[in-house]
């Protein structure tokens, strides 16, 4: 069973009931799939842009510090060796690119089991929109208390949402993201997830499905047409005779002509009177 949330309005107030998609909220977290995606995203925020010199790239050093015997000391070659004061540096950093390559179905995934496991802790709220067209921090910090929502918030809005993103960038337990760029480590971080009717996944049009009703047998109207002799939806009732049965005088029963049975193609059989007369003669 697909699982279901409450879209309110800012105030608090119900305003509808709606399915989640279960093919986005209602899977099993990949617990495995989601720690290397937060991983490789965690890798690739990092810049790479350190570097260091190595005797190489250091300036001076262009002469023998002192001759090469005579002095006791180890011989020399240049001043701005890694062992000297102001010499380069062995083995730093250079810039690089801490990048990994993520498969898109990975990224898919780990998204869809933090967007479930949120779902399944009752995490996930939706507003039908919101109504600032100016900003205002106080409505937005009223807007949340409304809702019942509490902790780190993540609230997920549209490019057309100028004014809540005004409102809620001040407030110090909220982060705001677009819908474009939801993605599962934002997600972990933050206790609620915070949607709008247009930027829930899978769509707010869906109506939870209702308690289902024990299921009743209702017998299939018959036609006018297909009951000769009675009212349409009605079947008229038929007694059949029992077998050697009276029939009362006076009344002539018709033989049903869908019912006959045709004559048997022996007809030099006697009846069954013909047969005693035969007897007695012999």
């Amino acid at each position: 069973m697909s699982p279901a949330v409450d879209v309110r309005d800012a105030s608090g107030a119900l305003n509808r009931r709606v399915a989640l998609d279960e093919h986005t909220f209602g899977i099993e977290p990949n617990v495995a799939v989601l720690h290397q995606v937060v991983v490789a995203q965690r890798a690739a925020g990092r810049a790479g842009t350190q570097s260091t010199k190595t005797r190489a790239e250091v300036s001076g050093g262009g002469r023998k510090p002192f001759k090469q015997k005579g002095t006791g000391r180890a011989r020399q070659g240049s001043e701005r060796a890694p062992q000297f004061t102001g010499g380069g540096i062995a083995l730093g950093p250079k810039p690089r690119s801490y990048r990994q390559r993520t498969p898109r179905k990975m990224i898919n995934l780990a998204l869809r089991s933090a967007l479930s496991d949120r779902a399944s802790e009752g995490r996930v709220a939706v507003v039908e929109a919101w109504p600032w067209t100016e900003p205002s921090t106080k409505g937005a910090k009223a807007a949340l208390a409304a809702l019942g929502v509490e902790g780190r918030v993540l609230v997920v809005l549209g490019r057309d949402d100028e004014g809540a993103y005004k409102s809620f960038r001040n407030l110090p337990e909220v982060q705001v993201i677009l819908a474009g760029e939801l993605n599962a480590y934002d997600i972990l971080c933050n206790d609620w997830v915070l949607f709008t009717a247009a930027t829930l996944p899978g769509g707010a049009e869906a109506p939870a499905a209702p308690v289902a009703a024990s299921a009743k047998v209702v017998p299939s109207p018959v036609p006018a047409e297909a009951a000769p002799g009675g009212e349409a939806g009605i079947e008229p009732a038929v007694e059949e005779a029992a077998p050697g049965a009276a029939v009362p005088a006076g009344e002539d029963v018709a033989p049903d002509a869908g019912s006959a049975e045709p004559e048997p193609s022996g007809g030099d059989e006697p009846a069954p009177g013909d047969n005693e007369h035969v007897e007695e003669e012999s």
